[in-house]
């Protein structure tokens, strides 16, 4: 039955990681599988309409990315002429948000499948043996979770992935956790281990080639209860400190481990034992969660630990916009500034805003941050690519010396927290030094009615009701949250090209709700090169 024609796709967001659930459908379907055509398309294309396919599947990632991630099971239907049941739509929002894909009326048919292909194959994927259904008969093969991932297919799409010289493995699945903002116990369940990484990392090497990186997605390796096992075999795979990677006619390039979802600090910090393994890998960044303010104390810990241990490039993970304020981001983030002047090592925070894993949208706001607020942490954050520096005076600069001026700053018009070096430094600064002097003299009460007005209404028509408005001072303020025209806006850009960037590797980045979501006067025109709007110093 070989020769079949499988379509996979993926919604064309933008995403830091290649699909490995479609890497390992392909490797089923493929040359060393059931040796069918394989077509890997990211987005839509339509050159995929002149082909009949037996089978097509779709993998989602995050659910706020619902929009695209319909308008492409939408595209799969006409791809296989309405025929509903050759669709299979699997991954992360599927899987959060089950109940939602299967309502759809216009989805009916299709196969929505939640968690793992953990199963043989024809079991994880509902094949009906009673029609006939293509590899419904495949009761007793390997599950296609644990299949090599076909590196092959990335070659067939433009896109690049910014981390794709790597094996991509689990050394662990789920988590002994049950965090209400996280998605992974309804994904993966209970914490278990998986199979051999040295399995993995060999046969990748015998298929695809030797890959720089290691990059493990376990949700928290250090729960493990073969965690020394575990970092044993990442040793003896050759992943040491100082480890590089030598390929005929190429430079030899310094290799690294990445723990992508980051290391559990209340487990880190009962024991040295955890980083003193860790630091026998080459661990690059070592990423920590620190999601609250609860958790200071053992974070604290770790990062002690970890200097201890000589682990001084660290990554840092901050969920707000859940149960917390500014004031407790703000207090999670200058503990890291706090931690590298005292420690002499480098922590790179990354404020991640929390998203309920089933909303189709990213516009959840928390209950201690307002609307206003979220946009203007989204703006900082994307004039920085996501980055919290660990520099004090980049950080000071960035959100303030204290966590006042960072509330203020939250407050101040997003095209002044933009173009921060236009508005402080250069041309705009006297329309700067106008607003300032008038926010000065605002009280509480009044930045309290003033965020409630920009959180409530849409700034254009800000001034169009100021009549309306009773207190002076606000309307003497107003005028200065008109949004910039894009002639302006792409004026400043253009004469700021000289402004110093911020260099970390785009490997070390993160996926964030925040961050590719647009906001008017913080997006240049597609001609303009947009440059870092806040300097280093």
């Amino acid at each position: 039955m070989a020769n079949k024609n499988i379509l996979l796709l993926e919604p064309g967001y933008r995403n830091k990681y290649p699909p490995l659930g479609l890497m390992k459908i392909a490797q089923y379907h493929g040359p060393r599988g059931k040796r069918d055509q394989i077509h890997f398309v990211k987005g839509t294309d339509p050159a995929v309409f002149f082909t009949a396919w037996d089978r097509i599947y779709i993998t989602t990632l995050f659910s706020f990315e619902f929009p695209r991630i319909s308008e492409t099971i939408d595209f799969a239907l006409k791809a296989a002429n309405g025929q509903a049941d050759k669709i299979f739509a699997g991954g992360i929002a599927v899987s959060l948000m089950h109940d939602r894909f299967i309502s759809e009326p216009r989805w009916r048919g299709i196969r929505f499948i939640q968690g793992l292909l953990g199963e043989a194959p024809a079991i994880s994927l509902q094949l009906d043996d009673f029609v006939g259904e293509l590899y419904s008969d495949d009761i007793s093969g390997n599950p296609i979770e644990d299949l090599v991932p076909d590196y092959d297919i990335l070659d067939q799409i433009p896109y690049k992935y910014p981390v794709r010289d790597a094996y991509f493995a689990y050394a662990s699945r789920g988590c002994i956790r049950k965090c209400s903002f996280c998605g992974v116990p309804k994904l993966e369940g209970d914490q278990r281990d998986t199979t051999s990484l040295s399995y993995l990392v060999n046969e990748v090497t015998k298929l695809y080639g030797e890959k720089k990186d290691l990059t493990l997605m376990d949700n928290n390796v250090v729960a493990s209860p073969n965690f020394k096992e575990i970092i044993a075999e990442i040793r003896d795979l050759g992943f040491v400190p100082g480890a590089k990677l030598n390929r005929p006619g190429r430079p030899p390039v310094q290799r690294r481990v990445d723990f992508n979802q980051g290391v559990d600090a209340r487990i880190l910090a009962k024991d040295p034992m955890f980083l003193r393994e860790l630091s026998k890998i080459c661990i690059k960044p070592l990423r920590i969660a620190f999601d609250h303010l609860g958790l200071k104390k053992p974070y604290e810990q770790a990062i002690r630990y970890s200097h201890e241990f000589g682990l001084h490039e660290l990554s840092n993970y901050m969920l707000y916009n859940f149960h917390d304020s500014p004031a407790d981001l703000y207090e999670r983030m200058r503990l890291n500034i706090d931690l590298n002047e005292e420690l002499g090592i480098r922590i790179w925070s990354f404020p991640m805003r929390y998203q309920p894993t089933d909303r189709p949208d990213r516009g959840f706001i928390g209950a201690k941050w307002s609307r206003y607020q979220l946009r203007s942490m989204q703006i900082i954050l994307q004039a920085t690519h996501g980055v919290v520096s660990g520099s004090p005076s980049f950080f000071k600069r960035a959100f303030g010396e204290n966590v006042n001026e960072f509330n203020d700053l939250l407050l101040f018009p997003h095209h002044y927290i933009f173009n921060r070096d236009w508005y402080e430094r250069l041309e705009g600064k006297d329309q700067f030094e106008d607003f300032k002097a008038k926010f000065s003299i605002l009280t509480e009460s009044d930045k309290k009615e003033l965020a409630e007005i920009i959180s409530t209404y849409e700034l254009k028509d800000v001034e169009r009701l100021i009549p309306t408005f009773t207190n002076g001072k606000l309307i003497a303020i107003l005028s200065h949250y008109r949004p910039m025209s894009t002639m302006a806006q792409q004026e400043i850009w253009e004469r700021q090209r000289f402004i110093k960037t911020i260099e970390i590797p785009e490997e070390e980045l993160v996926e964030d709700a925040g961050l590719d979501e647009d906001i008017p006067g913080t997006r240049p025109p597609t001609a303009i090169s947009q440059p870092v709007q806040l300097s280093l110093v």
